[in-house]
């Protein structure tokens, strides 16, 4: 198979640093011109996406776009490289980021939001940190991107700065600080002293596969770091920043849950299975399997707590736990398939979930309602809302005609490529508690009657721009599904 073309471009620090641009509008705006500090959020958000989708063609030919930013260190630099799964996840984070942008304006509005400046300040940090991460070429350059994602992030979820939002935003940098100051930096450390003389540069493409120079027991210390390194995976018991992270506003949650953080680490940790270590030596390590139990066993729990939450931006929180772990067992399984339908869970548990999140947020700014209990006969007041909120449901579910169901099918086929019938088993074992916790939320709004004595007359649906990007998002589950061989194409499986 001959190697990929490498075309020097400057498109991928464009879509870098447009968030930058938009940042600097944003504060000059500020709220005395709200109209226009959104329009410049809209527009840096459309520029972003527009020049990632012009990526497209070149890496759907089969080659790599590259971008050198700055020589950091010997042999390492901080260095832009645009792959089919690199893009696939930009493509997701920048065409999610104009539905949340509209998102945002309605809800912030619709509960007169204070600080919404610094809302959309930080917002736009946090995209191009993500996009940073997305185009890593070494693990330096996303070590640098996920730490920036780190510290953006943390006002938006202490926005509403109370002692819950200061208790969560506390649990939320401390997991996510410790756990890649006292783990992920040592791993890196390790790698570039002991690997080619101190000239490792934990290279994508020339380094694939190379860790295997160390021994097995080196091998595995390194996969336990880096896998617990990247805590923004949510992966047990590395997890409880996430649930704790809730007390943000809605379209903070969605970003965290759909479209940047959590969707960096698992992203992360694909990169560190498949690109660093490599299907051939995670096959070899005789003590791998560990990941593949600790994801299931991730899988498997924080569906069952899911069950018990009657708050639903808390069980959707545990829902994306359990979504996570599928990426990651995706990753080490450690065969095509199964890293491939890993890189193809990123985008379908995007899309299904953010559509989720954007509903509990609307109901919430129509009704005021956060608890699944409270939903009873809400469905034919909110329709949309509510129609939406299935359709997502049976695309996390995995059911066909919706994305979810592709890239849980080669999750499985993966898992049978290495003949782990158990790992098959985990999956239909967790999608069927899926059913138990998703369902009887959209069952409760649209078949069950309204509690005695609530009035449900005057409720109607949240503002349009709450109500179109859910719909978008909502229709954007059956498009993953019929343009699922593009995506597969840009993940690396042959359809």
């Amino acid at each position: 198979m001959s190697s990929p073309m490498i075309v020097e471009d400057v498109r991928p620090l464009i879509a870098l640093i447009t968030p930058w641009f938009g940042l600097l509008g944003i504060i000059l705006a500020g709220e005395k011109r709200a109209n226009l500090r959104e329009i410049i959020t809209f527009v840096a958000a459309s520029i972003q996406a527009a020049v990632v989708l012009s990526m497209l063609p070149l890496v759907l030919g089969g080659n790599i776009i590259e971008f050198q930013i700055w020589q950091i260190f010997t042999h390492v630099p901080m260095l832009l490289r645009v792959d089919g799964p690199g893009l696939l996840f930009a493509l997701v984070a920048s065409i999610l980021w104009i539905a949340t942008t509209l998102y945002s304006i309605g809800y912030m509005r619709g509960l007169h939001e204070h600080a919404q400046t610094r809302f959309y300040s930080f917002f736009a940090l946090s995209l191009s940190a993500t996009m940073g991460v997305a185009f890593s070429a070494n693990m330096l350059t996303i070590y640098f991107f996920y730490e920036m994602l780190s510290l953006s992030t943390f006002p938006l979820v202490t926005h509403m700065q109370d002692k819950e939002a200061r208790t969560g935003g506390r649990t939320y940098l401390g997991y996510l600080l410790f756990t890649s100051l006292c783990l992920l930096l040592p791993a890196l450390s390790w790698c570039y002293i002991w690997l080619d003389g101190g000239q490792m540069a934990m290279d994508f493409l020339a380094d694939t596969g190379k860790i295997g120079e160390f021994n097995q027991t080196t091998q595995i210390v390194l996969l336990f770091l880096f896998t617990c390194g990247f805590a923004k995976a949510g992966l047990m018991p590395f997890h409880s920043w996430l649930p704790g992270a809730m007390v943000a506003p809605t379209p903070v949650s969605a970003l965290l849950h759909a479209v940047a953080v959590v969707k960096v680490g698992v992203f992360c940790v694909y990169r560190v299975y498949a690109d660093i270590f490599g299907t051939d030596v995670l096959t070899e390590i005789s003590g791998e399997e560990w990941a593949m139990i600790l994801a299931s066993a991730t899988i498997l729990i924080s569906s069952l707590i899911a069950l018990s939450q009657d708050n639903l931006k808390r069980r959707l929180a545990f829902s994306t736990i359990g979504q996570l772990g599928y990426i990651i067992l995706g990753a080490a399984i450690a065969t095509d398939r199964g890293q491939g339908g890993a890189v193809l869970h990123i985008a379908m548990h995007a899309c299904g979930k953010i559509t989720l999140f954007f509903c509990a947020g609307a109901i919430f700014v129509a009704t005021g309602k956060k608890y699944v209990s409270q939903l009873r006969g809400l469905g034919r007041q909110m329709p949309v809302t509510m129609g939406a909120f299935m359709i997502g449901s049976l695309s996390v579910i995995g059911l066909p005609p919706l994305g979810g169901f592709v890239s849980k099918w080669y999750l499985a086929l993966g898992a049978l490529d290495r003949d782990a019938i158990w790992v098959v088993a985990v999956l239909l074992v967790s999608s069927l508690l899926n059913v138990f916790y998703l369902l009887p939320v959209a069952v409760t709004a649209f078949f069950r009657s309204e509690n005695s004595g609530e009035d449900h007359e005057e409720i109607k649906e949240a503002p349009w721009p709450c109500v179109v990007p859910l719909a978008f998002t909502a229709l954007g589950c059956f498009a993953l599904f019929f343009w699922s061989d593009a995506l597969l194409n840009l993940s690396g499986v042959t359809p």
